[in-house]
């Protein structure tokens, strides 16, 4: 076995120089702080991979990882990408990119299919039979909850916050909520948004969101966020710890995990009882 040392140079005499990492950075004037590289994900219902890109109204779209020719996505189902936000239009251009809804086999086609589209369409249906059975992909069950009663949990799995006048829905409980920034370390911040003061529990009518109508409910537990300054309620719109509050020029590692409430869609976590820590299991005195 030889012994002798590496020369620094490889089989063909040039320079061998090892390959430096550069840290990804976000532009000053960039509309959206997310790094793009992070944002590939798969479908959990078809198992497919999806690119995550944020839309002009701040809500997530997924989008089918690659470029198609226009001509062969129908009009409705054409998007474009510019400085890292997904417009619902044609831009004109020969190439469009089109929403993973539109071809997720687990869901049904929400317009009609070009021949091209169907094609594509039962390519990743082949994808999804295929990890099927493999055990690869287990499809998601059916949320059977029934709507939360007075004997309901006190701790709301997915809260409703209230914010910038609008309600939303949460993906994990208030005090779980982790900030989405990237540190210094190139990871996601473990801070959690939730920072004294915090918001307050309180019960408002129940509505359709948007419409604003009431139903049949009554009331329903909100988590008030209303009282804070604008700046503070900027801020857990864009799911960030104090600390990343205060440094704007730190990037996104995911994208904030809210949804618009709309009571006709998210019964199930409608709640009537307000959260408590401490409950008082004295029996009234005869």
């Amino acid at each position: 076995m030889s012994s002798t040392a590496s020369s620094g140079r490889r089989w063909d005499g040039t320079p061998a120089r090892p390959h430096r990492q550069r840290a990804l950075c976000v532009a000053h004037d960039s509309p959206t702080r997310l790094v793009r590289c992070a944002q590939s994900s798969r479908c959990r219902d078809c198992g497919n991979r999806i690119d995550w890109y944020t839309r002009p109204d701040k809500r997530p779209v997924s989008l089918h990882p690659n470029e198609l020719d226009a001509t062969t996505v129908p009009v409705a189902s054409r998007w474009h990408v510019s400085s890292g936000i997904a417009h619902p239009a044609d831009d004109g251009t020969p190439w469009c990119r089109i929403p993973h809804l539109a071809l997720c086999p687990a869901r049904n086609a929400p317009t009609p299919l070009t021949p091209q589209i169907a094609a594509l369409r039962r390519h990743l249906a082949l994808h999804t039979r295929r990890l099927l059975d493999t055990g690869t992909l287990t499809p998601p069950t059916p949320d059977t909850t029934p709507p939360a009663t007075a004997q309901g949990p006190c701790r709301p799995a997915r809260p409703i916050v209230v914010l910038l006048h609008t309600r939303y829905l949460a993906a994990h409980p208030v005090d779980t909520i982790q900030c989405v920034a990237q540190t210094r370390r190139r990871h996601r911040c473990t801070r959690p948004v939730l920072s004294a003061p915090p918001g307050t529990w309180t019960l408002v009518p129940a509505t359709t969101g948007r419409r604003q109508l009431a139903l049949p409910e009554g009331l329903m537990v909100v988590y008030d966020l209303t009282h804070h300054t604008y700046a503070e309620q900027l801020r857990w719109r864009h799911q960030r710890c104090p600390h990343h509050a205060a440094a704007p020029g730190a990037a996104d590692l995911a994208l904030a995990e809210w949804e618009v409430f709309d009571s006709l869609l998210h019964h199930q976590h409608i709640h009537t009882r307000l959260p408590v820590t401490i409950r008082n299991h004295r029996r009234r005195q005869a």
